[in-house]
């Protein structure tokens, strides 16, 4: 039924798990538009108390997929025919819809009446991140690594999640440097519910949902709806809706045309290693990464 997902049940549990391991589980929109159908067929099977989210391969996942083919194809029935992304209800026209759209499609989960475990190994970077966040619990590999590099050279966050899941020194530094934190240092600030060793990552996560699924589907249906509300009483609609505003301005200042001639140019992989060399990580871990680089203006794209 799915092309970039796969969805299995067993008793009270429902997985969901990214499979597009080659390309590191790369958020495409038909992933996206898979993901939030099988959500909605989890929710919607009595039996099924608790949905598990994961993933194969070597990460949870790189984020957003970036490359020019991450358009579905018109024949996915998992995504509206006129914009090709995940349905809405919108079809997002214009310029600087990105981060809305990204928003708008999280609350999918946000409003789902089952909670969601969020089971995350190796790599959770960018768009990996926001749809981890926006899960009701995070249980990670202690050595995953957690991080937004956008943030370098390309937008501010289309999530703006860290302010209401990290202390507010640490909201900062993730969202202005993006670099890479450990699961278990994610664990110690409070992102994490639970940081293990990776052997033990999937049967600890088993473990914690079978634990919770003992609970009826109503109470836990209301238990999530009375802790979602008391986050909107204290303005999370409200400032993530504003965040998406400001990505958009943020993805128009002069410099972020230099990201998009790096891309053009050189090519993705390139691109990538301009914009995390001088961090070193991610793909300025690389040796082909540049040690340092002049900063970024975008007076070469004028």
């Amino acid at each position: 039924m799915y092309d970039d997902i796969l969805y299995e049940e067993e008793g009270r549990l429902a997985y969901i798990t990214l499979n597009r391991p080659e390309k590191l589980n790369a958020l495409s929109n038909n992933l996206r538009g898979e993901l939030m159908h099988a959500m909605k067929r989890a929710e919607g099977n009595a039996e099924i108390g608790v949905i598990i989210l994961r993933a194969n391969g070597r990460a949870f996942s790189s984020g957003y997929d970036l490359t020019p083919t991450r358009l579905a194809t018109s024949g996915s029935e998992f995504v509206h025919p006129l914009s090709l992304l995940p349905d809405t209800g919108s079809t997002h026209p214009g310029p600087g819809q990105w981060a809305r759209h990204v928003v708008m499609t999280n609350w999918t989960i946000w409003e789902l009446a089952k909670p969601v475990v969020a089971q995350i190994h190796g790599y959770c970077l960018a768009g990996g991140t926001e749809l981890a966040s926006i899960c009701d619990f995070r249980i990670v590999a202690e050595d995953a690594q957690v991080g937004y590099p956008p943030v370098r050279a390309m937008s501010t966050m289309d999530m703006l999640w860290t302010p209401w899941l990290l202390p507010p020194a640490k909201a900062r530094e993730f969202a202005y440097v993006g670099d890479s934190i450990s699961g278990r240092e994610m664990e110690r600030l409070g992102w994490a519910n639970y940081a293990v060793p990776k052997e033990q990552l999937a049967q600890f996560t088993v473990d914690f949902a079978r634990r919770m699924a003992h609970i009826d589907n109503d109470m836990l249906m209301y238990s999530k709806r009375a802790v979602n509300r008391q986050y909107e009483a204290m303005g999370i609609r409200a400032g993530l809706w504003s965040g998406t505003e400001i990505q958009a301005l943020s993805a128009a200042r002069p410099a972020a045309a230099e990201w998009g001639r790096h891309v053009r140019e050189e090519g993705l992989k390139a691109a990538l290693e301009w914009r995390d060399g001088p961090f070193r990580d991610f793909r300025g871990a690389y040796a082909s990464a540049p040690a340092d680089r002049p900063l970024a203006s975008g007076d070469s794209a004028r």
